[in-house]
């Protein structure tokens, strides 16, 4: 397969009276048979994390970038979980450019899949096994985008540096930390290219692209009730555990002051010029000077789009309850744990002084809890990767391009606080398949077929145009 592919590749820049530009486009027809067998055969990899078992994955693309000629090394902590690194040299009249994507995935609970979670069934039109969408898409995309610009021989003003990295589902200590700490070097780039975006459909029709350009910062509260303990048929009033479930509640009815920065006012702009009237009033009206018409528009969020009110403002949601031991104890000390993203121009001591004035109860102590805290950083929206991925978005998608703040977590972070501008891109994925249970970590992650093949051209066009050599091409 692969030499006949190379047989057609040589054929076409070979062919008489065709200029040099388009000599070097890709027949993405005849690369598609290649991308579905790299595509399957990574799913068919058990890379589960936890436990971490990356290795094999890394070694299967270490083995076809080495049959190609690229440059390849691999970096570890745990020698089982792999970090590969691929490089295709520029002439340095440009920073490099980074492709990132992880082969780790989330573990799976076999009994809940009705295809295996490692079979790489294809039906329908679609392709279903764990990681398909989270992140072997980007995976595949990105090691079809270094094996094209190989072959082709793509001339390149700028380095292109491909990251297969392992431990971004819960290990970032032996994958993007590591690398960052220890091989900076290897990776260091201008802009960055990784997940955390991607295109909408509805009713199988494109909505919108969003690109991550920022994202919240994960923290975690701590709140400890103290009280005397003593018997359950002798209530007390200074009960830790009501204490703590005032506190709780006072956290669950508080009303964060909202904030926006250059991406959430351009993704709330955006998205008001393709919804509907009534509905786009409403997201014009979180950036309308008057409190009283910005309150009623964010209440409608926490009803009915909490995803939206998250990005407004830093956010808290109670997750863990600990206290008591038998039924017949008032316990004498009880906890709850507050996840909290905080946005990213968000001063955390300040944030948790807010926390302490919100719960007003001396019983109750409030402190930050030991948490992978990432680093905070934004990526701005007037640079030339970006303006690469909308003008690529209009030409693959026909849709508009939402810059986005994720509410989630990225490895992206360690790298924009070294000074990367990374931008989170990613297929087109039916809305409808989330709340069926088709999404990523779900029991039946699926992508279509056609749209990983688009995502891939879209992907390669987005490179070409941030590194391809214009002299060359002119």
């Amino acid at each position: 397969m692969r030499k006949l592919l190379g047989a057609v590749l040589m054929a076409a820049l070979a062919a008489p009276g065709v200029p040099g530009w388009a000599a070097q486009a890709p027949d993405w027809s005849a690369l598609e048979g290649e991308t579905l067998e790299h595509f399957l055969a990574l799913l068919r990899l058990d890379t589960s994390d936890p436990p971490g078992r990356e290795k094999e994955a890394a070694d299967y693309l270490v083995e076809v970038l080495e049959r190609e000629g690229i440059p390849v090394q691999t970096f570890y902590l745990e020698a089982h979980r792999p970090n590969v690194v691929a490089r295709l040299p520029g002439n340095g009249s440009k920073r490099p450019l980074l492709i990132m994507a992880h082969t780790d995935t989330v573990n799976v609970d076999l009994s809940k899949w009705r295809h295996g979670p490692f079979s790489a069934t294809r039906e329908d039109g679609y392709v279903y096994g764990r990681g398909s969408v989270d992140d072997k898409d980007n995976v595949v995309a990105a090691l079809m985008i270094m094996l094209t610009l190989k072959r082709l021989a793509i001339p390149l003003d700028r380095d292109v540096i491909f990251l297969a990295e392992a431990g971004e589902e819960g290990a970032t200590r032996i994958g993007i930390e590591f690398m960052v700490e220890n091989h900076f070097d290897t990776i260091d780039a201008e802009f960055c290219l990784a997940e955390g975006g991607g295109v909408t459909r509805q009713g199988g029709q494109v909505r919108y692209a969003s690109v991550q350009t920022m994202e919240k910062i994960p923290r975690a509260i701590e709140l400890t009730a103290r009280g005397p303990a003593g018997h359950g048929s002798v209530p007390l009033t200074e009960n830790a555990l009501v204490h703590l479930s005032a506190a709780v509640a006072a956290i669950g009815q508080w009303r964060i002051p909202t904030r926006m920065n250059e991406t959430t006012r351009a993704y709330f702009e955006r998205l008001a010029t393709i919804s509907e009237p009534e509905t786009a009033a409403r997201y014009m009206a979180v950036l309308h000077p008057d409190p009283a018409v910005r309150q009623a528009a964010d209440e409608h969020f926490r009803q009915h789009e909490p995803r939206h009110a998250s990005m407004l403002r830093s956010s808290i949601s109670p997750t863990i309850f600990q206290g008591g031991y038998r039924i017949n104890v008032i316990p004498s000390e009880a906890k709850a744990m507050l996840d909290t993203r905080l946005e990213p121009t968000e001063d955390p001591e300040a944030f948790l002084e807010s926390v302490r004035e919100v719960i007003n109860d001396p019983a109750i102590e409030v402190a930050w809890a030991p948490r992978n805290i990432r680093p905070a950083g934004t990526s701005r929206l007037d640079t030339e990767a970006f303006a690469a991925i909308e003008s690529n978005v209009t030409k693959h998608y026909a849709a508009t391009t939402l810059p986005t703040m994720s509410t989630g977590a990225t490895d992206m972070a360690y790298l924009r606080a070294r000074g990367i501008q990374c931008y989170g891109i990613g297929p087109a994925i039916d809305i409808e398949d989330g709340p069926k249970g088709f999404g990523a970590h779900s029991d039946q992650e699926r992508i279509l077929e056609s749209e990983l093949h688009r995502f891939v051209r879209f992907h390669y066009d987005v490179v070409a145009d941030l590194a391809q050599s214009r002299a060359a091409a002119d």
